[in-house]
């Protein structure tokens, strides 16, 4: 499973010009799933973009969570983060999830950051999306279970 992580001051998901989701400050997150992830994978990629310590406490230093300021989460399903560019000019999406599969995975990832506490919508699952977002800092990251240290949990 891939990640685009960033923090935000808001961000919304318009679909055919009607917005679907909103939140306010927290994170926006485009979320890839490979045809070899596992709910596992989820759960791990859940745990670790709500405990990530990308928020500035009081001395401006990025130290607290999105738990920490109890923010809101928005996913969206992106299949092209698993694009794989290096031959030729047009990617592969050979690596990508089938459409159930995938579908099930960001469900299932939705689902579990809700069972932790975690206000989070959603975009619309294979639908022609418009993401819009007021990135703060600017803080992007990436995150691949692919590269997940075996230390943790």
């Amino acid at each position: 499973m891939k990640a685009v992580v960033q923090r935000v001051k808001n961000s919304h998901v318009a679909v055919a010009d009607k917005i679907v989701s909103r939140i306010g400050q927290g994170l926006m997150v485009l979320l890839g799933v490979s045809e070899d992830d596992t709910e596992k994978d989820a759960d791990f990629l859940v745990e670790k973009i709500i405990h990530l310590r990308i928020f500035e406490d009081d001395k401006g230093k990025l130290n607290i969570s999105l738990m920490d300021v109890k923010g809101e989460l928005l996913v969206v399903s992106q299949f092209t983060l698993l694009g794989d560019c290096r031959k030729g000019r047009r990617p592969s999406y050979i690596k990508a999830a089938a459409p159930e599969k995938a579908n099930s995975l960001y469900e299932h990832f939705i689902r579990r950051a809700k069972e932790l506490g975690v206000e989070t919508k959603s975009g619309v699952f294979q639908a022609m999306m418009e993401v819009s977002l007021i990135n703060q800092g600017p803080v992007t990251l990436i995150i691949d279970t692919k590269d997940k240290n075996t230390k943790e949990k």
